[in-house]
């Protein structure tokens, strides 16, 4: 078998808290909305992450590169396509670049 890159749609579930609709990102990013964020107090526990199928024995899919935490449900996978990746080149403000850097 090849390896192909998947997109796994996993869900935290854990009882809801909510957190306040504008808060800052980082300790020093701009003051957003909730839902333009990636942050946990989203009210949405679904996250879609693109990984690396590395072997499939069974019922057993081993991945890398999947965001998430050991033990967390799987809800959905499905190849990844260039014709659904994002066209064109992606902006992202530098404050979430630099938020970024050495997370993975």
């Amino acid at each position: 078998m090849s390896r192909s890159s998947i997109t796994s749609t996993a869900c935290r579930i854990r009882r809801y808290r909510p957190v306040p609709a504008i808060r800052a990102a980082a300790p020093t990013g701009p003051r957003l909305g909730i839902l333009a964020q990636r942050g946990k107090g989203r009210p949405n526990r679904i996250g879609v992450t693109i990984c690396k199928l590395l072997s499939v024995e069974g019922l057993t899919l081993r991945v890398q590169g999947l965001d998430a935490i050991d033990g967390t449900p799987v809800l959905d996978i499905k190849p990844v396509m260039k014709g659904f990746l994002p066209r064109g080149e992606l902006r992202e403000p530098e404050w979430a670049a630099e938020l970024m850097k050495g997370y993975w």
